[in-house]
């Protein structure tokens, strides 16, 4: 069947230690965009359909745990074991400012407007950059019971969650008050939590369990257990029909979202899956793994009824377009010399 089929996906070198962090971009006007973080200290950009590289940013002198594009997928931002978080221009990759912390910094995550910046880390504390007065001190919004693992926004940026690597749970947090709001229970430490495109639920992983939650009432929706210790997962973002999970069996599975039904297991990594995520288009999805290698997985329509409509909403990005992207990025010394012995 269809669905058994083996999958062959694209594979992105670049990297030379683990990649920990991937993030796609919305559809902009230039297609969308893939951005990876790893513990070789140098945030790629791809672009988010073909994987093609299209730039690395340097500059972080420690392992990039995290990393996030804005809305617009004008700007970059990383997390790092240096104890900085770093904005990018993601057209140049330029740096544009460096904030500084006191320990490792885990977690990084744009509001959707754009106009903040939120990290979290091992200092155990939740700040917000306004990047319209990036010079200015950062709003500490609250101090959390453990070191950050993951945040993210919600609510049109009037609640901010996180999760902890050293207890279980999800917390939501009144950005106005800094209050917690809720606390989504888990047993294990929450190791992923992403917000559906459409803000409808929360997609968690905590062990061996993936979780679906209520992004407005809280509730847990499906709570599904995996055949290993998940890292991370990520729901289908135009009809959430279906999620991808990864972790340390180096496999990637896919399952439909309303029965737990394993769809497909797609196997490529040589080491353990640390990211999953599934691109705007909902046609493909990437992970990343130990072994140093970033691999795009094509989906393709998800049935017979949707074809036309996915077909004709695919972002087709054209060399010019992407060649936008790439003018006036810089480009590594080895790399220029690679290009440069390429060309003789």
């Amino acid at each position: 069947m269809d669905k058994k089929k083996v999958a062959v996906p694209l594979v992105c070198h670049g990297h030379s230690r683990p990649v920990v962090d991937l993030f796609y971009s919305p559809v902009t006007s230039d297609g969308f965009f893939l951005i990876s973080a790893s513990k070789d200290s140098s945030p790629m950009l791809r672009n988010g359909e073909t994987g093609d590289w299209i730039g690395t940013f340097e500059g972080h002198k420690g392992a990039v745990w995290s990393c996030c594009l804005d809305t617009n997928a004008l700007r970059a931002a990383s997390g790092s074991a240096d104890f900085s978080a770093k904005i990018w221009d993601a057209l140049t990759g330029d740096e544009l400012h460096s904030f500084a912390h006191k320990h490792i910094v885990r977690a990084c995550a744009f509001s959707e407007d754009t106009n903040f910046l939120l990290t979290g880390g091992v200092e155990k504390v939740l700040r917000v950059y306004d990047m319209n007065r990036p010079d200015a001190a950062p709003r500490e919004v609250a101090k959390t019971p453990g070191s950050v693992r993951a945040v993210t926004w919600l609510h049109s940026d009037q609640t901010i969650l996180s999760s902890c690597t050293d207890s279980g749970g999800v917390r939501l947090w009144d950005v106005r008050t800094g209050d917690i709001v809720r606390t989504l229970e888990t047993k294990s430490p929450v190791t992923s939590a992403e917000v559906s495109q459409d803000g409808r639920y929360i997609t968690t992983c905590d062990g061996f369990s993936v979780k679906f939650w209520d992004a407005n009432h809280f509730g847990l929706v499906k709570s599904y257990n995996m055949p290993c210790t998940v890292e991370s997962a990520s729901l289908e973002p135009k009809y959430g029909l279906k999620f991808v999970a990864g972790g340390e069996d180096m496999w990637i599975r896919v399952f439909d979202f309303h029965t737990g039904e394993e769809l497909a297991c797609n196997k490529g990594h040589h080491g353990p899956v640390h990211c999953v995520r599934f691109a705007p288009s909902g046609e493909s999805y990437a992970s990343g793994s130990e072994d140093g290698t970033i691999r795009i997985w094509q989906t393709g329509p998800l049935t017979n009824d949707d074809v036309d409509m996915t077909t004709n909403g695919k972002v087709k990005v054209s060399a010019e377009e992407v060649s936008r992207k790439i003018e006036g990025f810089q480009i590594s010394d080895e790399r220029k010399i690679k290009e440069e012995d390429l060309a003789d």
